[in-house]
């Protein structure tokens, strides 16, 4: 972040103030703009390079694909000068692409996690035979469908927000996963209708899972 506030505030003087007072061979403004860019560059390969925590390769993923290109080369006053400059990407496409494989696996597997806590949380109030919540006076097992959709739309908005490729995969991803979850769902519920016909609160437990349909569909 102060590598990227620097860099910006610095060559917009260059573009304003600067430039204009060498001749216009010299070519200040690309001067300036390749030098903070090799070196915001090293710092990022550098970064890339080492053991980082998943939300730091999100970070550093964001700042590849979006801060950087958008944020800080689309800017009114920089854009124009900045295109004569091609100054490539942050990273090479290989480390790149490396750093979205490991993004890409690692939230599959944390979505994954979270679903199956999810579903064996819901088991466990079958179990117990707890009575299911109402809304709008209909028995409902709310929390387990909007759960799962908003785990699974939050990734997919959180991996769009790196870069379209990176959201399509990993919706890609998450809709072989979604199946998979539906297939443990129904037959822990299949279990519970054969296993649990004596509980106190069997049939609202029935209505409320059924009604989970119309929400997953």
């Amino acid at each position: 972040l102060h590598m990227g506030k620097t860099m910006k505030e610095d060559l917009t003087v260059v573009a304003k103030h600067i430039k204009q007072l060498y001749p216009a061979e010299f070519n200040v403004f690309s001067t300036y703009a390749e030098l903070y860019h090799n070196y915001f560059a090293s710092q990022a390969k550098k970064n890339a390079e080492s053991h980082l925590e998943d939300k730091d390769i999100y970070l550093l993923l964001s700042w590849v694909h979006n801060f950087y290109p958008k944020d800080m080369r689309q800017d009114h006053v920089l854009a124009k000068e900045l295109e004569k400059v091609k100054l490539g990407s942050l990273l090479p496409s290989s480390l790149s692409k490396d750093l979205e494989k490991k993004y890409l696996d690692s939230e599959e597997a944390t979505i994954k996690k979270s679903l199956t806590k999810c579903l064996d949380k819901e088991i466990q109030r079958w179990k117990e035979d707890q009575e299911p919540e109402k809304l709008n006076g209909h028995f409902q097992s709310e929390l387990l469908a909007i759960f799962v959709i908003q785990s699974i739309y939050s990734g997919q908005t959180r991996a769009k927000e790196i870069s379209a490729s990176v959201g399509e995969e990993l919706s890609h991803r998450l809709w072989k996963e979604l199946p998979a979850f539906l297939k443990s769902y129904k037959d822990a519920f299949e279990d519970f209708k054969e296993k649990s016909k004596k509980h106190r609160y069997y049939k609202p437990t029935l209505i409320a899972n059924i009604n989970n349909c119309w929400n997953f569909r």
